[in-house]
């Protein structure tokens, strides 16, 4: 029966951290493991790239390992167990799909993000309500969770777009991204010291910001996107590399138009 192959996770989860288990397992902390879940999470992504099944399958059982695992901790430390920790996303999942499980009507993937939101919304301000709270209502731009920068930029614009605020056409952002290139020249003309750094920084801020929008508004994802064009950095320098070392040199023994060459040899394979 699909799903009995958890059980024997759980159980196995137990037995590192019970009496008599795994030295190692029974000493780690939330803190400990934080470095850990994430390397696991950007493995699974890794292998999704990678297109290689088996490589995504165990993947996917290191990152519910890290799951399980973090909620024996919790179990030890008196807060919850993995059932509690089942039995929230299968109540949260069930409330935030009214279109299959209630009476909402939803007959496209836009009007079923759009009723997503406006739940999250409500579950925030009930939560607000629950704590006594008489602060304003909760903006739209709460609940992102902190990540990565090129991320966080993807999701904030995101949900400002959801309720209007966004560019009406590529065109226009493309502008803008102009507009930043302009002003980023001018920051490094007029403020080339190192005291005046700061002001260099936020024009790099503004420039990756408009790019991720671009990105946003035809629908790709801004990370996936940066993923793949290191992987494919990282085929070609290995093309130099490779090059190089067939000719008996080392990069410096080697000219950049030499390794340019190399680089665009790279490219016309591939």
């Amino acid at each position: 029966m699909k799903g009995e192959r958890f059980l024997d996770l759980v159980a196995l989860v137990d037995r590192l951290r019970g009496p008599g288990g795994c030295p190692w397992d029974r000493e780690q902390t939330l803190e400990t493991l934080k470095p850990m879940m994430l390397e696991e999470a950007y493995e699974v992504l890794d292998a999704m790239d990678s297109a290689d099944r088996q490589e995504f399958c165990s993947e996917l059982g290191d990152l519910l390992f890290q799951v399980v695992f973090l909620s024996r901790v919790a179990e030890d430390e008196g807060w919850f167990q993995v059932d509690d920790v089942a039995k929230k996303i299968v109540a949260k999942m069930v409330r935030r799909h009214p279109h299959v499980f209630g009476t909402v009507n939803a007959a496209t993937a836009g009007e079923v993000v759009e009723n997503w939101e406006n739940i999250k919304r409500s579950e925030r301000a009930e939560k607000q309500e629950g704590n006594g709270s008489s602060n304003p209502p909760p903006s739209i731009l709460e609940g992102i969770a902190p990540m990565p920068a090129l991320l966080t930029a993807s999701k904030l614009t995101s949900k400002a777009a959801r309720v209007g605020f966004d560019w009406p056409n590529v065109e226009e952002i493309f502008a803008k991204l102009h507009e930043e290139v302009d002003e980023l020249k001018e920051a490094l003309l007029e403020a080339p010291a190192a005291s005046e750094s700061s002001r260099i920084e936020q024009e790099v801020g503004d420039l990756l910001f408009v790019a991720v929008n671009i990105a946003r508004f035809l629908q790709i994802d801004p990370e996936t996107a940066l993923r793949k064009t290191n992987r494919k950095f990282i085929s070609r320098f290995q093309h130099i590399e490779h090059r190089l070392r067939e000719a008996g040199k080392d990069f410096s023994q080697s000219s950049l138009e030499e390794m340019e060459r190399f680089w665009q040899e790279a490219k016309r394979e591939g």
